[in-house]
């Protein structure tokens, strides 16, 4: 089984930075995409940003420019360094990690959500 537990969310004015982490742990052989999504009240889940294990990294148009992705392969930790947040960006973040388990099966784990509210 493999756990992943998130922080880093809470509230912050508009023109603030948060730092969400996700760690990973558990019964992992490797590590492959991992990414962070967020879900906005009355809208679907949507990808912010993702990163590869080959380090290739995409973006959701509307955070280029200001959220980065990073990952710590020795840590099995992901990252979203969020800057000049906007209220819009306000919703519930989730990390999504795609493990080849040691029992070499390739399954895809959610995080359990962190907050993040941006205030005007």
């Amino acid at each position: 089984q493999v756990q992943l537990v998130e922080s880093g969310g809470g509230l912050v004015q508009a023109g603030g930075s948060l730092r969400l982490s996700c760690a990973a742990s558990g019964s992992i052989f490797s590590i492959n995409a991992m990414g962070w999504y967020r879900q906005a009240p009355g809208k679907q889940r949507e990808l912010v940003a993702a990163i590869t294990s080959g380090g290739r990294i995409n973006y959701t148009d509307s955070v280029k420019g200001r959220f980065t992705i990073s990952r710590d392969n020795v840590k099995n930790t992901v990252y979203l360094q969020m800057d000049s947040l906007k209220p819009e960006d306000t919703a519930v973040y989730y990390c999504k990690v795609v493990v080849l388990t040691t029992t070499l099966r390739l399954n895809e784990y959610w995080g359990q959500g962190t907050q993040v509210t941006v205030s005007s």
